[in-house]
């Protein structure tokens, strides 16, 4: 009996535990970017998605597809979440790479969510579903290392320290340098969250090649920034942080832009 009691909590630590080595922003960096994106939506856009979601807000429903990764029905989805580049690419390049990539990724996932999610006969669960899924790749694809190497992980292997603590790469651009700023989501979203109209609609024309392109570079620079097991505390926070708010603000403002397309 005390046997097998213990096995299923080892069981349920393992579920839990490994989505998490792979989510993009943590808990509140997702949240950020959805209640930045929620600002700039259109009314009919608004309607449609409120339809869709009900009393969920886009910066709730945006960390579904992280806490989804703990059942094995929904393991399928995994590699929705990234796309492995494993080199700075010119844009060119990157535009010749993406024209033929077939793989299961961030990019051609995209893709198909945003084709179905205009298809006005789309069954319920299946909309319910892809907005999810759509919200929080569009976010996913923001943070740098998601766009990171195939054999670190997406900067997972690559440990370094958070002010002493054990930590890797990507878990500190996920969540320790947003959570280090000690806001809540809302209050992070409104300190981040100024942008003119211009500026809207530069970032909202950008195709998803655009927006890879970008995260590509600047992950490049993220893994050059740092040396294993390198303790990282205040001075790297003062280096990246703004860089890293930018990339959220980004986020939030493309999101609406795709919401607004396929809704508004």
């Amino acid at each position: 009996m005390k046997t097998n009691f213990f096995k299923k909590i080892v069981l349920l630590i393992a579920l839990f535990y490994i989505p998490l080595q792979s989510m993009a922003w943590g808990t509140n960096g997702h949240r950020i970017c959805g209640q930045i994106a929620d600002s700039y939506l259109t009314p009919k856009a608004r309607a449609a998605i409120k339809a869709i979601l009900g009393d969920e807000s886009i910066a709730i429903t945006s960390n579904w597809a992280d806490f989804i990764k703990s059942d094995p029905a929904y393991r399928y989805l995994y590699n929705w979440h990234f796309i492995d580049l494993d080199k700075a690419y010119t844009y060119p390049e990157l535009q010749t790479y993406l024209k033929a990539d077939t793989a299961t990724d961030a990019y051609t996932k995209m893709n198909f969510l945003i084709a179905e999610l205009k298809k006005k006969n789309l069954d319920k669960a299946n909309k319910l579903l892809y907005l999810r899924m759509l919200i929080h790749i569009v976010e996913d694809v923001h943070q740098p290392l998601h766009t990171g190497h195939t054999q670190d992980k997406g900067g997972n292997d690559v440990k370094v320290q958070w002010f002493g603590k054990d930590s890797n790469l990507h878990s500190v651009w996920d969540s320790e340098l947003i959570d280090a700023q000690q806001l809540s989501y809302t209050e992070y979203a409104a300190m981040i969250n100024h942008t003119t109209a211009a500026e809207r609609v530069q970032l909202q024309k950008a195709p998803i090649s655009e927006w890879l392109f970008e995260s590509n570079q600047l992950a490049e620079k993220i893994y050059a920034g740092v040396t294993p097991m390198e303790n990282l505390s205040y001075k790297y926070n003062f280096k990246y942080i703004g860089l890293l708010n930018q990339q959220m603000l980004k986020a939030g403002v493309r999101l609406a832009g795709v919401l607004n397309q396929i809704f508004g």
